[in-house]
């Protein structure tokens, strides 16, 4: 993973990075099993709050790298080491969705600080965050369609909730690039601003500041609400609320405002 992806974790937030900076990061075998070796690494950090994903250099992810074309041709298989894409290796997903699912599944909010480039796996696993901040001047092109592919890193899954679906048809069939500006007005970008990373940053450290066990179930009912029916959307909520309602953090929550204090909060 350390030649891949680098995690930095300060007061509950991990500043998780792509760092194969000479290929804009792109996804070649290492780099996806370093992304899935991080996502197994912070799962079981203790203390984390959020998280920041980002790329080192001149682009978040430049998608699937050129040698991986070949090594399709030549070899067979789907994705370089993974001859069968139907086999589910992490629950509902294989191991390349993993890349892309993980950061849903992750029990904390997941921001995206994304520039340069974002295309093909690198938009979906950009996609996989709860949140996408973006300079106004990045790429983004749904691009499997160029190389006679479909989009398979949940990307079908994950676009669905965010744009209409005529949107998300047009761009998997054409693969045309498209700015961040255009990204925001779709509904990919959560917000388009001149430093996305450290944009991103600030907000963590002020979801680092909140009950951890508010923001978990916050993004558990959230995860489930773009899935289920309005009945069960709305146990999950009560289910949720009881669970807070008088715990310790809770408290420490209504005590830490009306003290006027920063507050204490136990993972």
């Amino acid at each position: 993973m350390k030649d891949r992806v680098s995690i930095d974790f300060k007061e509950g937030v991990a500043d998780v990075r792509l760092i194969r900076a000479d290929k804009m990061n792109a996804l070649d075998p290492a780099m996806f099993e370093g992304i899935i070796e991080a996502g197994d690494q912070l799962a079981k950090m203790k203390g984390l709050r959020c998280v920041v994903l980002s790329g080192e250099g001149k682009a978040f992810c430049a998608g699937l790298d050129m040698g991986s074309f070949a090594a399709m041709k030549q070899d067979g298989d789907a994705v370089p080491g993974v001859r069968d894409l139907t086999k589910r290796t992490h629950g509902i997903a294989n191991r390349p969705q993993q890349c892309a699912w993980q950061w849903r599944t992750l029990p904390v909010p997941v921001i995206a600080a994304v520039h340069g480039v974002a295309f093909g796996g690198g938009f979906q696993i950009m996609l996989g965050a709860d949140m996408r901040y973006a300079t106004a001047d990045t790429r983004f092109s749904v691009m499997e369609i160029k190389w006679g592919l479909v989009p398979d890193l949940a990307g079908t899954q994950l676009m669905r909730h965010l744009a209409r679906e005529d949107v998300v048809r047009e761009l998997t069939y054409t693969g045309r690039i498209f700015n961040g500006t255009e990204a925001h007005q779709l509904g990919f970008v959560t917000r388009v601003v001149d430093d996305p990373l450290a944009a991103a940053l600030e907000t963590a450290k002020e979801i680092a500041g909140k009950s951890p066990d508010a923001v978990r179930a916050a993004k558990r009912i959230l995860n489930d609400a773009v899935a289920v029916d309005a009945a069960t959307g709305l146990m999950a909520e009560s289910v949720e609320q009881q669970k807070l309602i008088g715990s310790p953090n809770q408290l420490e929550a209504i005590m830490s405002n009306l003290q006027k204090r920063a507050a204490n909060y136990k993972d």
